[in-house]
């Protein structure tokens, strides 16, 4: 079968109370966010299946929840990427008129924000005085990623692999994994690294909401550890402070490990990859060059970052707050 849209019958709008319609599943719902009636609503989904030539939501008496038909499900998934390209080309049109002074903004996860983004910031504001950086934080890279992808960011931070997306990024460095436990704890013991076998039948404790990729479990090619963690927290302090305090060994990359927190010893983990920290941008979008001088200032503060992990990681046990940590 022979499926022809045809371009100058469909109406962004058609498009758009779809995409409403499928978020919300009501049709009363998606009028009201929409401004218009539930008529108006359920006319522009019949003639959108009318040009499309397929049923695309499955409609039901009384108050049951709307569905999408499987075509449904994949023509919304095409309007939400336009509608994502709609909201790029605004914020293309907005930088322009802006010109290269204004606004760049930036999405951030904790780690990052703690021991890069500072030392980023200062360096960008010699460079770029008239330039406001502007703070979206998210734990989940993922949310950062769709907010790059609607236009509502220039730049994220993120751990790679990406998630699919219109998107180009840069590898800025590794960042290893490390057990954090208290000071006298029996958990972990013996000079060097710690293999990853140590840790089987040992209480963990780690990153909270997280894209699946990145956990440990997963990351780590061992799904089993998952029955072993007993807290998952969304703040590095929180995850720390419970391993000073002897709940569990902490499981972490480098950069979450607060250089200032005393009671704990950080010892790296053997036998797994470094996780590896990048920045993203849209790949389509106009890139300004304020934009470009911040991507080259966080590569260079990066590497320095590299250098400074490189050494302290090479010592076989840190104490946090004995050690300057970078």
């Amino acid at each position: 079968m022979t499926v022809e849209i045809d371009p100058h019958s469909l109406e962004l709008r058609l498009l758009l109370c779809l995409t409403r319609v499928g978020s919300l599943e009501s049709f009363s719902k998606a009028a009201e966010s929409l401004g218009f009636t539930q008529s108006a609503i359920s006319q522009q989904i019949t003639r959108l299946e009318r040009i499309v030539g397929q049923e695309l939501v499955k409609r039901s008496a009384g108050p049951k929840k709307v569905v999408l038909t499987v075509a449904g499900e994949i023509l919304c998934g095409h309007a939400e990427a336009i509608m994502a390209r709609l909201a790029s080309a605004a914020a293309d049109l907005e930088a322009v008129a802006a010109g290269t002074a204004g606004v760049v903004r930036v999405g951030c996860y904790q780690s990052v924000g703690v021991r890069i983004l500072p030392r980023i910031l200062r360096d960008f504001s010699r460079l770029w005085p008239g330039v406001r950086v502007e703070l979206f934080e998210s734990e989940d890279d993922g949310e950062l990623l769709r907010e790059v992808e609607n236009g509502h960011l220039d730049v994220a931070f993120i751990v790679f692999p990406l998630i699919p997306g219109p998107f180009a990024a840069i590898e800025l460095l590794e960042d290893p994994y490390v057990v954090a436990v208290s000071e006298g704890s029996s958990l972990i013991t013996g000079p060097g690294p710690v293999p990853l076998a140590d840790l089987d039948h040992l209480p963990l404790i780690t990153y909270g909401r997280i894209r699946p990729e990145h956990a440990i479990e997963n990351r780590f090619g061992r799904p089993e550890l998952a029955k072993q963690i007993v807290l998952r927290s969304n703040d590095n302090g929180t995850v720390l402070g419970m391993a000073a305090e002897g709940v569990g060994a902490a499981v972490v990359s480098w950069l979450s490990v607060d250089p200032g927190r005393r009671g704990i010893r950080v010892k790296a983990l053997a036998g797994v990859k470094p996780r590896i920290v990048g920045i993203a941008w849209h790949r389509d979008r106009l890139r300004n060059p304020s934009v470009e001088a911040f991507i080259r200032v966080a590569q260079k503060e990066a590497f320095q970052q590299m250098e400074l992990m490189n050494h302290h990681l090479s010592e076989a046990d840190v104490t946090a707050g004995e050690k300057e940590l970078p």
